[in-house]
């Protein structure tokens, strides 16, 4: 069995992978998998007794987590109280390292200590008495030890370091809290079931065969078959395709359309939990909880980081004691010395930092970015998979292809019949194709105008016999989505509708590829337009009339191909599966849906795709920036411990490896906000 639980106050990644590790350890545990961005563990179990303590004894309370995708956090109020915090332990510090009385001053900068350092030592006691150690100790002990050997100032300067970091890394790791908690809103509410009476009921409640009626403006709640009634259906949440579909008495309809014109009758063909909604659902859920979690130097090493520099500490300090001729207080002192370098600020504070800076900078760009795993992967991106509809063009037929097949006629002639009958209907593509010839005058004297759901449109004009429809409509043999022109019983023309290309796609793919990404289109639209589409752009691998099950079953083959670096870029609620399957999942911000967005990493904001170009030179400079902090953080202590084990380091040079260096390289990252990338 599968069981979910909440994790309150879970702020660390580093915490997220210990709880991880330690759940499947356990014998009874098959298998866990600890969610960072929705707060939750996933458990398969066979014996539910005792997780919630197993758990609990890393020093995380938890609760059932019903609402898989419910993110009602506190964290937004939690960073608040720590910013109030952390200016009112500054703030008493600073009038306590002037003022001139002494037993004030002392006060002052005890009961700033307190402030700083209380939430730390609670963890440190917390998880001390769950026999776990983390940074939270290796912090505690170098504070006391700076107080306790006169270096007042400098044990301050520490925990208010200390103290930005976990503020910074809290706002970024914020971002990716609510990556799909909007997703649940496609799910239907109620059924119209025909029984004795129209009753409103769940999905859930509802069987196979039962009959269940949609109104106009309704979602389709099951799959099924219509038995009465015909209608024009949105299956732009399906397919993604803006392109209105024709249904009518025994045809298939799939949970999720959108019902624009009639009412209708279906005849449920399949349960709640199988259908085509729910498994949307059931996709994007597994997705997310699959996703690869970047993982960096730090955090690799951040497990055993507090426990070898403990133990190394002691070590010293007996080493000294025994073997030299150095005195006990002496020795003691160059321990603590060696523990005030080896402090983490550095490290702990630069490189969220770092990648919060990263993220800000993105966002001013216009590109959001919802934590920092998604901007460490997106500099390792070898491929990017394009939706093709709303995402490489604009979602609204804005060109057409007229194709005369008799040349007695001319294309004024075809255009002016075809806006003489169109201009009769409502149906969306009829709208459309009036609408880019609102220059023709049509013809007034229309007669016997007929509207067959799901074919097109018959009328007569003067003498002759006019149909403009599908193949069905004009008996065309071949299957394909062209519009004909029909003149008394002869075929005489056809249209192509096409939707704008973006102007800043060709430019995106050209540089994707000196970037050596390589780039494809998945897509639910026909063969014919897709290929033309994506020829037209310089992609050459283009795969068409594709279900959203389709895209992520292709998705995974080239994730596999791809080693894990993969993205995907969409727009809508068809392609929230594959956007959180793959390694960063892009969604567009001002069409896209709401679904899209919430599942995806990295949603950019205007739509425009050469942000993607934008968010990849972002990611490559952070990280720039990441290394040359580790790299010179990490020399800096390295030589400052030598120094200090051979006596020739007090306690200001450990500050200034630790509190200096950090300084140093907070400024460096800085740049990150300040440089400018296009």
């Amino acid at each position: 069995m599968k069981y979910s639980y909440k994790i309150n106050e879970l702020d660390c990644p580093n915490c997220a992978a210990k709880i991880e590790d330690k759940l499947n350890k356990h014998k009874d545990i098959n298998s866990a998998r600890v969610n960072f961005s929705k707060l939750t563990v996933s458990v398969t179990t066979n014996k539910k007794e005792g997780i919630k303590e197993l758990i609990e004894e890393v020093g995380r309370t938890v609760e059932p987590n019903f609402m898989l995708l419910d993110l009602n956090t506190k964290s937004k109020g939690n960073i608040k109280i720590d910013i109030i915090k952390l200016f009112v332990g500054l703030f008493l510090a600073l009038v306590g390292m002037f003022i001139k009385n002494d037993i004030i001053s002392k006060l002052l900068i005890i009961m700033a200590y307190i402030i700083l350092m209380y939430k730390v030592i609670i963890k440190a006691i917390k998880l001390l008495t769950k026999k776990t150690i983390d940074e939270n100790l290796l912090i505690t002990i170098s504070c006391v030890g700076a107080y306790l050997t006169n270096n007042i100032h400098e044990g301050l300067m520490v925990i208010i370091l200390y103290d930005i970091g976990k503020i910074l890394e809290s706002m970024a790791v914020d971002n990716s809290r609510k990556s799909i908690a909007n997703l649940m809103d496609i799910k239907p509410v109620y059924a119209n079931v025909v029984r004795n009476d129209v009753e409103k009921i769940s999905p859930d409640e509802v069987n196979i065969g039962d009959i269940i009626r949609v109104l106009k403006g309704e979602k389709i709640p099951l799959d099924g078959i219509i038995v009465k009634g015909n209608t024009i259906l949105d299956m732009s949440s399906l397919t993604g395709e803006s392109k209105p579909v024709d249904v009518k008495v025994d045809d298939n309809v799939l949970s999720g359309s959108i019902n624009l014109d009639k009412v209708i009758d279906i005849k449920v063909t399949s349960k709640y939990k199988d259908s085509t909604v729910a498994r949307i659902l059931s996709l994007v859920e597994n997705a997310t909880e699959r996703k690869a979690k970047t993982e960096t130097f730090v955090s690799k090493g951040a497990r055993i980081y507090t426990p070898t520099v403990l133990i190394i500490a002691i070590v010293f300090a007996v080493f000294t004691i025994l073997f030299t001729d150095i005195k006990v207080g002496d020795a003691i002192y160059r321990a603590l010395v060696f523990l005030v370098i080896s402090c983490p600020c550095a490290i702990a504070i630069s490189v969220p930092l770092s990648y919060f800076s990263g993220i800000g900078a993105a966002s001013r760009d216009g590109i959001l970015i919802k934590g920092s795993d998604y901007l460490d992967a997106l500099s390792n991106i070898k491929e990017i998979i394009f939706d093709k509809t709303g995402t490489i063009t604009t979602g609204e037929f804005t060109d057409y292809k007229l194709t005369i097949l008799d040349n007695e006629y001319t294309e004024e002639d075809i255009i002016k019949y075809i806006v003489s009958g169109e201009k009769l209907s409502n149906h969306p593509i009829a709208k459309s194709l009036v609408k880019l010839n609102k220059e023709v005058k049509p013809y007034k004297d229309i007669d016997n105008f007929n509207e067959i759901t799901g074919e097109g449109i018959t009328y007569q004009v003067d003498s002759l016999k006019i149909k403009i429809g599908n193949y069905k409509l004009c008996k065309v043999k071949d299957k394909s989505n062209d519009i004909y022109i029909n003149i008394n019983n002869k075929n005489v023309a056809k249209i192509i509708l096409y939707d704008g290309i973006k102007k800043e796609v060709k430019d995106t793919i050209n540089k994707l590829k000196e970037m050596g990404i390589d780039t494809k289109i998945f897509t639910g639209d026909s063969k014919e337009f897709s290929e033309v589409v994506a020829k037209s752009i310089g992609i050459n691998d283009v795969y068409y009339e594709l279900l959203p099950q389709d895209k992520f079953r292709l998705l995974e083959s080239e994730i596999e191909k791809y080693d894990n670096h993969v993205a995907f870029v969409g727009d809508g609620i068809n392609d929230a599966p594959a956007i959180a399957r793959s390694s960063v999942g892009i969604s567009l911000g001002s069409i896209g849906s709401s679904s899209a967005i919430e599942a995806s990493d990295i949603v950019i904001m205007d739509d425009n795709l050469s942000k993607i170009i934008t968010g990849i030179n972002h990611s490559k400079y952070t990280n720039k920036i990441i290394k040359e902090n580790l790299i010179f953080a990490i020399g800096t202590k390295i030589l400052v411990l030598i120094l200090s084990a051979l006596g020739f380091a007090s306690m200001w040079q450990a500050v200034f490896a630790d509190t200096g260096v950090t300084l140093l390289t907070i400024l460096n990252t800085t740049r990150i906000l300040k440089k400018k990338n296009k």
